[in-house]
């Protein structure tokens, strides 16, 4: 894929069935070779509706970022604002008020384009007019090279959580960057 000119911009709700899409299609992308292709499309099913997206797109604590090549999505981003729901997480999160990074995806055609820096900068942007001191993620252990990525924009491995998929629990490490 050739990259002709990246736009980032919030996402609207008009955005809802296109993330969808896009979120069916990149999710697999981030599993665990051992995860099954019924776990997958489970997860997929609960957590990537349309209808799931209007929910996202209407909660005040959500803010999701697209990346779009002319008028098609191929990449996205979101952030919770909040304590982070997961124990094991909130143990391990150094900074308070912090964001999580929920979602960041792109399209397999366009890892390696251009697409990934840019949405992760207005991401980071955003999450730091929240007034937090800190993101976090959990990416899962064996995703090296999100992990690379991860760290090569400021963020450091500081513990570990847990995330299922089909019955299986999967171990994640816990990132965070810190804000200034």
């Amino acid at each position: 894929m050739i990259v002709s000119e990246i736009t980032i911009r919030s996402a609207g709700a008009a955005d809802a069935a296109a993330l969808a899409e896009l979120a069916a299609e990149t999710f697999p992308l981030a599993c665990p070779p051992h995860t099954t292709a019924a776990s997958i499309a489970a997860f997929i099913a609960e957590h990537f509706t349309v209808a799931r997206f209007d929910g996202y797109l209407t909660d005040p604590g959500r803010t999701i970022h697209v990346a779009l090549d002319g008028d098609r999505l191929v990449g996205y981003t979101m952030l919770i604002a909040g304590e982070p729901g997961d124990a094991d997480a909130a143990a391990a999160v150094t900074r308070r008020p912090t964001v999580e990074l929920s979602k960041f995806y792109t399209r397999a055609v366009a890892h390696g384009t251009g697409v990934a820096a840019p949405l992760m900068s207005a991401t980071l942007d955003a999450a730091a007019t929240t007034g937090a001191a800190s993101m976090w993620l959990g990416v899962n252990e064996e995703n090296a090279r999100a992990i690379r990525f991860y760290e090569k924009h400021g963020f450091a491995k500081v513990g570990r959580k847990h995330f299922t998929v089909g019955g299986r629990v999967e171990d994640d490490w816990v990132l965070e960057r810190p804000f200034g």
